[in-house]
């Protein structure tokens, strides 16, 4: 079993910044690819960002490309998601999850984070 936290969520006015964390006890966190979903009100839980167990990242959803920074620590057993330029449509809760592969559907991860809520204002 992995265990994920998530913590950093909160309210930010647009423009704005925020850096989630995401802590993991358990199994040993350098055998996840860990990811970034998000899921807002009435819509389905989407792909943001993804790291392998070395740390390569795949391509960023593109509602956040270049917006979005997804790192990892193996000796602190944290991911991260550095949100910068948020948008009021970034507003959701943010998920982290661990899995054997880095993918981009949330079936493929095992384990999930209960998560946090973000919420920007316009």
């Amino acid at each position: 079993q992995v265990q994920l936290v998530e913590s950093g969520g909160g309210l930010v006015q647009a423009g704005g910044s925020l850096r989630l964390s995401c802590a993991a006890s358990g199994r040993t966190f350098s055998n996840y690819a860990m990811g970034w979903f998000r899921q807002a009100p009435g819509k389905e839980r989407e792909f943001v960002a993804a790291v392998s167990r070395s740390g390569l990242t795949l391509p960023y959803a593109d509602s956040v490309k270049g917006r979005f920074t997804i790192s990892r620590d193996n000796t602190k057993n944290t991911v991260s998601l550095q949100m910068n330029s948020l948008k009021p449509e970034d507003t959701a809760v943010y998920y982290c999850a661990a899995g054997l592969v880095p993918k981009l559907t949330p079936g493929r991860y095992d384990y999930w984070g209960q998560g946090t809520q973000v919420t920007v204002s316009s």
